[in-house]
């Protein structure tokens, strides 16, 4: 609750550093695909004569988050969302806080950052929740739609393990 709390006020704050622009506001919807390791990598097929792949898909997401930003350079926001991994058979719901740092690079591109760090909860596992983070990289174009690899990260304590995660790729659209 505290971290939520500190969340709201940095909000504020950076609402009323940033109240020159017209419009400070963003909001970001996100759609990915996850990858894991495949465990016959390399392995040649006797059927059709193909090598496994490296990596195989292991999952689905999508998220929806609201900020505030000061000239599409640096966003504050809050951001939740569903993860859905297929070999863990978990579908979590992560609500985070995403720092994004986006400077230009060309004159329409973007290389953008997002740091996200909150709480994960696994639906349908009784209380079974944990800490979230996000760490993401990608390339923005002058329309906003930005492509992007995702590192997500779950302190959760599923199947024996400590913890579950994914990489992904994705798109956004975000609308400032």
């Amino acid at each position: 609750m505290n971290f939520l709390r500190t969340l709201l006020v940095a909000l504020l704050f950076c609402g009323s550093l940033f109240a020159q622009d017209k419009k400070i506001t963003y909001a970001q919807f996100d759609v990915t695909l996850a990858f894991t390791g495949n465990p016959k990598r390399g392995n040649v097929d006797q059927h059709t004569n193909i090598k496994e792949p490296w990596l195989i898909p292991d999952g689905l997401g999508t998220k929806f988050g609201y900020g505030l930003h000061y000239k599409k350079w640096v966003a504050l926001g809050i951001h939740s969302g569903l993860n859905w991994d297929w070999s863990n058979k978990l579908v979590v719901a992560p609500v985070f806080a995403n720092f994004r740092f986006s400077p230009k690079i060309g004159e329409e591109t973007r290389i953008t950052l997002q740091l996200g760090v909150g709480k994960a909860i696994a639906l349908g596992r009784s209380n079974l929740s944990g800490d979230y983070q996000k760490i993401s990289l990608g390339l923005q174009n002058g329309d906003d739609i930005l492509l992007f690899i995702d590192l997500n990260h779950f302190a959760i304590p599923i199947n024996n393990q400590r913890d579950a995660g994914n990489i992904s790729l994705g798109i956004s659209l975000i609308s400032f």
